[in-house]
This record gives structure tokens, sequence and C-alpha cells, in this order.
């Protein structure tokens, strides 16, 4: 048992020094290696792609804040003319009510 140890551990040593002796002539130089056409048109495809996602991004962002600040100017123009109907007690309103509850608080009728 121990023989065929020795001999197998012997032929794997032979074989992995042959390996390395192969893979060192197959490595090329480090200097002469380009990644060539091929790798510029993938680069710079990827950069294409991710500048229009950049700007369709940024259109998108501007969309938001913009219906965000329409959002509030009519929340705001509401508000004004809620406060303006709802003004204070004895004053009528803009269709000539009196100040008090409209017809909007007043329960339904059955």
């Amino acid at each position: 048992m121990t023989l065929s140890l020795l001999t197998t551990a012997g032929a794997l040593g032979a074989a992995g020094a042959l390996g390395a002796v192969v893979a060192d002539e197959r490595i090329p130089d480090p200097d002469s290696v380009t990644p060539g056409i091929i790798g510029f048109i993938v680069t710079f495809g990827i950069a294409i792609v991710t500048l229009l996602l950049v700007i369709d991004m940024v259109r998108r962002v501007r969309r938001v804040n913009l219906r965000a600040q329409v959002r509030e100017e009519l929340e705001a123009e509401i508000a004004a003319r809620d406060a303006a109907a709802d003004g204070p007690e004895g004053t009528a309103g803009p269709a000539g009510t009196a100040g008090g509850p409209g017809p909007e608080a007043a329960p339904p009728s059955r």
C-alpha cells in the first residue's frame, strides 16, 4: 500500500511539473495582450447604455418633482378657496349664504 501511494504521488508530481512547464509556454506576455476591437465595442456600448439610463432617470425625477409642485399649488389654492368660503361667522360666503355650516355639514335626510 505504501509503495502504491508513493508511485501515485510521484506520477502526480511529475504531471504537475509537466503541466507547469506547458502552462508557462501558453501564457502570453501581459504587455502585448489587449482587449481588441471587441473589448472597445463592448465598453463603448456599456457607456452609451449608462448615459441613456442617466438621461431617462433625470427626466423621470423632473417629472415627479413637477407633479409634486403642481399638486402642492392645487392644494394651496383649494385651501385658500375653502378659507375664503368659510369666512368669519355672520359674513356672507361666495354663494350668498351665511358663514355657518353649509349643506355639506347637514345630516342626510331620509
